[in-house]
């Protein structure tokens, strides 16, 4: 990571660059054209809202996301590592090649917000039937980028150089989409020299925000199943009670991070994030299910966690007659901005969203697979935040991301085509900054 020095004489210089950036034609046209698209764009959001596509079932999405770059005359691949969908916009010039990703599945989440695009798709998940809703964000994501391709196929003529689209199917599925789209190749013919994503969510509207560096937590998943020895309820003693097991279990795993582990080498996260078993009120059932989700930046810290989880769940299973399983599955690694890309696109942004409204932020604790094509493209990638939440709501109520109640304003779609447009002319211009 780049000293602390270095960031702040860029943040001193962004200033001046704002100014210069502000004049420039090209990207007075980008603002033009995205204010063009807004009302397409907003119709594409909604159509996808309204059909949202649980992680690899991404079939409705990806075809309206490839008819579309077909209709601009994109080369365009489908089926790519699943439902994934890459197109190719080719320059008037050769010149460097730049990755913009959208992902595109949604979550099993009933929609409680009564918007007239709200979603009503129902779904059977985990042996639960539940609604299926766009709550992370991820319809704004993919029509915010078929704008953007729509914006600078328009423009190609003016530009040096190729943009990839990548649309990324099973974000929220991990191990991902994104390593199978790439092992698909869709990082190469063309390379890929540097790849942008933009993740909307909960904050004040057209708040931007970004950071060098770690971005998001590494994203590990476990499953515990509790064995016990179904009885009535009326007599416990004669039987192995897994929901009292279990719920030991959940309460003893809160102190692994606040007591067990050494959090000044980076923060943690253990959370529980579903508990099941049983039947009926007077029947103690055989078995208990439980699964959770593990976010840590430290290697050595997520290895702990991991083993000190499997040795709490087993030893106070043991210590009631119970039996115990405990699978644990790595997810994402730590998703790292690249830190040349930050400094290169730092006054980028604070033009698209105004100087008073960019930051540099910190690290958050979501999971992201945008790391792996950060990690594979030649010069990195860079994450970039985009704050959604409608003005008239109250921030400190403001439903987050995975909620049923998530909502993100229309308003924000044509900053985030700004976004992506900008960060890709601005690389094709001037590639990845050297010290």
């Amino acid at each position: 990571m780049l000293p602390r020095a270095m960031v702040a004489a860029l943040l001193a210089t962004t200033l001046t660059a704002h100014a210069a950036l502000a004049q420039d034609p090209m990207l007075t046209e980008i603002d033009r054209r995205a204010a063009a698209l807004a009302d397409k764009v907003t119709a594409w959001r909604h159509d996808i809202h309204q059909h949202p596509e649980l992680s690899g079932q991404e079939v409705r999405t990806s075809k309206l996301v490839a008819d579309h770059l077909k209709s601009l005359g994109l080369e365009v691949r489908t089926e790519v590592g699943g439902h994934g969908v890459v197109g190719v916009l080719r320059g008037g010039k050769p010149g460097p090649v730049v990755g913009l990703r959208a992902d595109m599945d949604a979550l099993p989440v009933a929609e409680q917000v009564n918007v007239p695009f709200k979603s009503t798709v129902r779904t059977v998940y985990n042996g639960v039937e539940t609604g299926v809703m766009h709550a992370c964000g991820h319809d704004m994501h993919t029509a915010m980028l078929m704008g953007t391709a729509e914006l600078l196929a328009g423009m190609k003529a003016q530009f040096s150089g190729t943009v990839v689209f990548l649309f990324q199917p099973s974000e929220e599925a991990p191990p991902g989409g994104a390593g199978p789209m790439i092992a698909a190749g869709a990082l190469d013919n063309p390379k890929v020299e540097a790849v942008f994503g933009i993740h909307v969510g909960t904050g004040l509207l057209g708040n931007v925000s970004t950071r060098s560096g770690s971005t998001s937590a590494a994203s590990d998943q476990f499953s515990i199943v509790v064995h016990g020895k179904q009885t009535h309820g009326a007599r416990p003693w004669a039987g192995v009670d897994p929901i009292v097991v279990g719920a030991q279990i959940v309460m003893a795993s809160q102190t692994i991070v606040s007591r067990q582990i050494d959090i000044t080498s980076g923060p943690a996260v253990l959370t529980f994030g579903a508990f099941q078993g049983g039947l009926r009120e007077n029947i103690i059932p055989d078995s208990v299910w439980m699964i959770g989700t593990i976010r840590t930046y430290d290697e050595a810290v997520r290895t702990a966690i991991h083993e000190k989880l499997k040795r709490t769940a087993q030893d106070i299973a043991h210590s009631a007659g119970a039996t115990v399983e405990v699978v644990i599955t790595r997810g994402y690694d730590v998703s790292m901005n690249d830190d040349l890309l930050a400094q290169r696109m730092s006054p980028v942004l604070q033009r698209v969203a105004g100087k008073e409204k960019f930051a540099l932020t910190k690290p958050g604790a979501a999971g992201e697979d945008f790391g792996k094509f950060a990690a594979k493209a030649t010069n990195g990638g860079l994450f970039v935040n985009l704050s959604v939440t409608p003005a008239a709501v109250d921030l400190k109520t403001a439903a987050s991301n995975h909620s049923p109640l998530f909502v993100g304003d229309d308003s924000a779609l044509p900053i985030g085509v700004r976004m992506m447009s900008n960060m890709a002319v601005e690389y094709l211009r001037s590639g990845r900054m050297t010290p």
